[in-house]
């Protein structure tokens, strides 16, 4: 392809710049197809400057953090998919300011050890921070009632943003225009760069209850990526109801598509038991989406991302 020739060496580095490379790895579902390149940017810096390298250059492009809550087609993605490896994050007293492809969790062990609350309600859950703003990442928190759902836009405070018109910008929580599994991410092209929380003084040993409190419940509720890779959640909620309690009422716990299965754990998510493949994933959610809407009359909507063809 010319226009992603017209990239190596004058705008991204090529020692970092890959060809065909099969984007399975990359995925918590170990399910995709080849990308045409695979570019690494380590800094947000350099994020953003591969973003406006595609951008400039008319070439299709994908931000990969974790890889979960998303499914990629077997045909791959024809363009660049850049992996946001901009990792760096730092506190200054209880705020924390890190770059978008920081691990969610390393924030949160590196705000536990400093006695810091508000990110500890989402241990467990594969995300990179850009991940975490552009979903709102929720939890069900704290035990034992778990009565409420906890969103990380409640320590959210600023973002800094590489705008679809090429400038930067910082935004605030309302700018985000945060809601369910939702945010302004989802409705333009913007890229986020860099993320702030303010967080409160906690004390260690009860921080480090609710990580294991979450973790067991989490692990008791949901299929072990290592084991039963998956995308997390498939279908969004229903007027405040859960996919899952309708598709269990369908009695799709189990039913299987190829090496794509319904987990027995939890009805709203899909595993791949070694060999699925993305048509495997789609012709199973098919089947959910079938059986709800004859048995309720309702349809249920995707949560996961599509990404490249299928």
């Amino acid at each position: 392809m010319a226009r992603l020739q017209s990239l190596v060496g004058r705008h991204l580095d090529p020692a970092r710049l890959r060809r065909d490379v099969p984007l399975a790895p990359y995925t918590t579902f170990r399910i995709g197809g080849p990308a045409d390149a695979l570019y690494d940017a380590t800094t947000a810096d350099d994020l953003a400057n591969a973003v406006s390298a595609c951008r400039d250059a008319g070439v299709p492009f994908f931000v990969l953090g974790l890889g979960a809550n998303i499914l990629v087609g077997d045909r791959g993605f024809r363009g660049v998919v850049i992996r946001n490896l901009a990792r760096a994050f730092h506190f200054d007293g209880p705020v924390v300011r890190a770059e978008t492809g920081a691990i969610v969790q390393d924030v949160i062990l590196a705000s536990v050890r400093r006695g810091l609350s508000g990110l500890e309600h989402y241990i467990g859950i594969p995300s990179t921070v850009g991940g975490a703003i552009w979903q709102n990442l929720h939890f069900l928190s704290p035990a034992p009632a778990r009565e409420r759902t906890m969103f990380i836009a409640e320590v959210f405070t600023s973002a800094e943003l590489l705008l679809e018109n090429g400038r930067r910008a910082t935004v605030t929580r309302d700018d985000m225009a945060f809601g369910y599994d939702d945010s302004l991410l989802h409705h333009h092209r913007h890229v986020a760069l860099s993320a702030t929380f303010s967080l409160a003084p906690g004390d260690p040993e009860v921080l480090h209850r609710i990580l294991q409190e979450n973790l067991a419940w989490r692990g008791a509720r949901h299929p072990w990526l290592e084991i039963h890779p998956s995308a997390g959640s498939i279908f969004k909620k229903i007027d405040g109801v859960g996919a899952g309690r309708l598709i269990d009422q369908c009695g799709l716990k189990g039913r299987r598509l190829g090496d794509a299965q319904v987990s027995h754990l939890h009805a709203n998510i899909i595993v791949n038991l070694g060999a699925a493949t993305a048509a495997d994933v789609r012709g199973l959610i098919a089947v959910i989406q079938r059986a709800v809407a004859e048995r309720f009359g309702q349809h249920l909507e995707p949560e996961i991302g599509f990404v490249g063809e299928f």
